[in-house]
């Protein structure tokens, strides 16, 4: 193992030395983790992941404990669990150069990611809702140490993100970024004091939702806790609603069927629905924002980090052209009338 980086070959050796498995391992993208797929000759899969060397080690823990409390608390919901070492241990320490990272095998969820398949249905947006607010339903007595550590992602704090404007090049997106910012900071920001918090996914994206291939509305997990945070709770379903905005006249039936999944699972109060319109906007923001800034700062993962953005951008734009307390009514009628399937 090199200094803050393993090899396949790592990733074999690590998983049998500490568990046991004698399989071949495959690097899977992400953004900060090493990840790597491990298939045995009997085809048993299981997910390696190998924490960021900048991530702290009670971030790391907090991931690890809440896992373990959804296993607990909700014994069948479709996430990753972990997976002991032969000594019984949650966690491996590895350090290699002077960097210290932490190892934990996960449980592999059958499906694919809703990102690579093209079928979309009401049907599966509810139970994609569903599946999101149940998660938080689940986490709601969740505390941990570091339950409030910095992240750049926590929509409660997108203020922070105005000094990166520059990072968009482009004037006139440039424009559209600040305008929503500058309304986050006018009338989002002060609403948040007031509302709901709690441990929270996060970050429900499309890579991070699996379906079956043969049958994408029956949705098999949600994984990648990274982005977990205790923040406010209406900020949960709007991350995951704002990848469903609609691409022709009617963007908000679709996300508002995301949205009554949720309410379904988790009821929204009154004034949450109220600000979903533009923490939807704000969560547009962010990805254009940060996509920017990061693609700069780490050119070799630059297609990855920018997956999302061109339809961010789109999406952003569509919302600002709407009223915002039409869109405030017709999601809270959206959450009164729609009977959802999850």
């Amino acid at each position: 193992m090199t200094a803050g980086h393993l090899s396949p070959e790592d990733a074999e050796r690590l998983v049998l030395d500490h568990y046991g498995i004698v399989g071949r391992a495959e690097a899977l993208s992400s953004e900060r983790d090493q990840n790597f797929r491990i298939e045995t000759a009997a085809g048993q899969r299981v997910l390696l992941k190998v924490s960021d060397p900048a991530e702290e080690r009670q971030v790391t823990h907090l991931q690890t404990a809440m896992l373990q409390h959804l296993e607990q608390a909700d014994p069948g919901l479709p996430v990753p669990r972990i997976l002991p070492a032969r000594d019984g241990a949650a966690e491996i320490e590895l350090e290699a150069g002077g960097t210290r990272r932490v190892a934990r095998l996960l449980s592999f969820l059958d499906g694919v990611p809703l990102a690579s398949v093209a079928a979309r249905s009401p049907r599966q947006r509810r139970r994609i809702g569903g599946l999101a607010g149940r998660t938080a339903a689940a986490l709601a007595g969740f505390r941990h140490p570091a339950e409030a550590h910095g992240l750049i992602w926590d929509m409660a704090g997108a203020a922070r993100l105005r000094d990166l404007l520059g990072e968009i090049e482009d004037p006139d997106r440039r424009a559209l970024a600040t305008a929503a910012l500058d309304r986050f900071d006018g009338t989002v920001a002060p609403a948040l004091a007031g509302l709901r918090r709690q441990m929270v996914h996060a970050d429900a994206n499309p890579s991070n939702i699996l379906v079956d291939p043969a049958d994408p509305d029956t949705v098999t997990g949600l994984i990648d806790f990274g982005d977990a945070v205790r923040t406010v709770l209406a900020t949960d379903v709007a991350v995951a609603a704002a990848y469903h905005l609609g691409d022709g006249d009617d963007p908000l039936g679709p996300a508002g069927e995301l949205i009554a999944g949720y309410h379904a699972a988790l009821p929204l109060q009154a004034e949450e629905v109220d600000l979903l319109g533009d923490l939807m906007a704000t969560r547009l923001m962010m990805i254009v924002i940060v996509g920017a800034w990061r693609a700069r700062r780490h050119p070799e993962n630059r297609d990855y980090i920018l997956r999302n953005n061109r339809t961010a951008w789109a999406r952003l734009r569509r919302l600002a052209g709407l009223d915002r307390q039409d869109a405030a009514d017709r999601l809270h009628r959206i959450c009164r009338e729609d009977t959802a399937d999850v």
